[in-house]
């Protein structure tokens, strides 16, 4: 007789944990997607970003600018970290083969939109 109750026990655990499924929620497929359009949406404001203000050295290697795309000019920064990058972008460096001004030379452009640039230019290079 007290096998019942353990089968009893037993039985309703199968069927509660049954139940329970490893797939997202609908709302937890919404939140992954709207993350996935605001990255692309990011890199969409980077691309314009670095199109209009980083691509005239960084694409012809002036002052040493590394070019999107070419991992061994990425190398050694990729290391650094993504914040670490966006702050040399935003305050300027002085490398070892030339000299980036603050936010490229045009202080307009916000923290933000010099971190979205950098971003997008790491993108190209992954």
């Amino acid at each position: 007789m007290t096998i019942k109750p353990i089968l009893r026990l037993s039985l309703f655990g199968l069927l509660f944990f049954g139940a329970c499924s490893p797939e997202k929620s609908p709302k937890q497929e919404e939140a992954t997607e709207s993350k996935e359009a605001i990255a692309k949406q990011k890199l969409a404001v980077g691309k314009s970003i670095y199109e209009t203000n980083c691509a005239g050295c960084h694409d012809s290697d002036v002052a040493g600018a590394p070019k999107p795309g070419v991992k061994a000019d990425w190398k050694n920064r990729m290391q650094q970290g993504h914040d670490i990058m966006a702050k040399k972008a935003i305050q300027g460096i002085e490398g070892k083969k030339g000299v980036m001004p603050p936010k490229g030379g045009n202080d307009v452009l916000t923290d933000e939109e010099v971190t979205s640039a950098v971003n997008y230019m790491i993108s190209l290079t992954k």
